[in-house]
């Protein structure tokens, strides 16, 4: 899995002032906070450093430079402006290389379904999946090969074979793709059915 770089400086003053005047110079309040951190490091970085790690359907693990401070965490919770959806606030977890933590990992879909090739339309019923493990062994994403599925029918996180190195915290029962039946298709189904 890939890791990216935030510069962070400190910040002293948590007031809403401050916290609005960072705003309007193009920074963002932050947090981190976890273990073999004592005490929650309030601080800020350019909103522009976000534009990998947010606005794209990767995730990363998070190398903190605070002041040179280095800190490896992962983003835990981003707060958006509910008009403007700009970024208003990140929240950080540390973590260590030796100790299991939660995350969520995109799922990836591959193969040339036969329900498709019939007129059937992929739904994707889950974008991701709750994972625990050590960060080193996340992958990018986790691949679902749907080269089996037929019209109706679905991939559920049970179908997946064991992952090296995590665990999937998901339920087992649900559905992350489905090949839905098209209405045009579903009154051909039945007359089938019938002769």
């Amino acid at each position: 899995m890939k890791t990216l770089e935030v510069i962070g400086f400190k910040r002293a003053n948590l007031d809403s002032a401050s916290l609005s005047e960072l705003r309007e110079s193009g920074n963002v309040p932050c947090v981190v906070y976890g273990p073999g951190i004592k005490e929650q490091i309030h601080f800020y970085s350019p909103i522009i450093l976000f534009r990998d790690l947010i606005y794209t359907p990767e995730v990363h693990l998070v190398e903190l430079n605070i002041e040179g401070t280095i800190i490896k965490a992962i983003l835990k919770d981003a707060q958006f402006h509910p008009v403007s959806e700009m970024l208003m606030h990140a929240d950080f977890v540390a973590y260590s290389d030796n100790k299991a933590i939660k995350f969520e990992i995109p799922v990836k879909v591959v193969g040339n379904s036969p329900g498709i090739a019939k007129g059937g339309k992929l739904e994707l019923k889950t974008r991701v999946l709750k994972v625990k493990g050590l960060a080193n062994d996340f992958p990018d994403f986790i691949t679902i090969d749907i080269s089996k599925l037929d019209l109706g029918k679905s991939f559920k996180v049970e179908d997946l074979a064991d992952q090296k190195g995590f665990e999937i915290l998901t339920s087992p029962n649900v559905s992350i793709v489905t090949i839905g039946v098209p209405r045009a298709l579903r009154g051909k189904k039945g007359e089938e059915e019938e002769v």
